[in-house]
């Protein structure tokens, strides 16, 4: 086999493997908002919206479906925090979906990957017991090959059954015309989150 053909044979493979191997979203059960319901935006800064307030990614969101996008983002929070903050902000909005983007800076941080695997747990347990549906988003870190989304993430999705959106981030954090600084997102950078986040739903039939 020659190096043109078996480079073609590698990449063929790569992307049998992605598509095998990434989450389906499709099978997990949704309902479909309404159009009063309330969506619970939490997180750390990614949420809150550093370097851009104006246009944070739950402002943008909430342009795009049409419902109230709370934003329960606070800038350097770590998951065990952001636990400890959740079921009073649950039981304040009764949402009926959670975007839970978190963990950022445990992972800046280089924290336990395990506990902040068993927090993103508990938040997701914590918003289903409250009748809300989850969406997962994955947070990138710097491994061996580089900046790319920290496995746990697609982890915890699978293992929960929860929406996932797993590309973003590490697309946005890849790329310095999306950042407002070397972490968090621009405008352009919250638009695309906004975007990614809407599309999850619109393909889940949760939109």
């Amino acid at each position: 086999m020659n190096k043109t053909r078996l480079a073609a044979f590698s990449i063929g493979f790569i992307l049998v493997l992605f598509f095998l191997l990434r989450p389906d979203t499709s099978s997990v059960q949704t309902q479909q908002l309404k159009q009063d319901a309330i969506v619970l935006a939490f997180g750390d800064s990614l949420t809150y919206g550093y370097g851009a307030v104006t246009q944070a990614y739950p402002i943008q969101l909430q342009t795009l479906i049409g419902r109230r996008v709370v934003n329960a983002g606070v800038s350097g929070e770590v998951s065990a925090t952001g636990l400890r903050r959740l079921p009073k902000l649950l039981e304040m909005y009764h949402p009926s979906l959670v975007i839970l983007c978190h963990g950022g800076n445990d992972i800046l941080r280089r924290s336990s990957k395990e506990k902040l695997k068993s927090n993103l747990i508990a938040m997701i347990k914590l918003s289903q017991e409250s009748g809300a549906q989850v969406l997962l988003v994955g947070v990138p870190g710097f491994g061996l090959l580089g900046l790319s989304t920290v496995p746990l993430y697609e982890e915890v999705a699978t293992e929960q059954d929860v929406l996932y959106e797993g590309a973003v981030l590490e697309k946005i954090e890849s790329e310095v015309s999306f950042k407002s600084d070397q972490i968090h997102p621009n405008a352009l950078g919250y638009g695309l989150m906004a975007e990614a986040f809407a599309k999850v739903l619109r393909e889940s039939g949760v939109l």
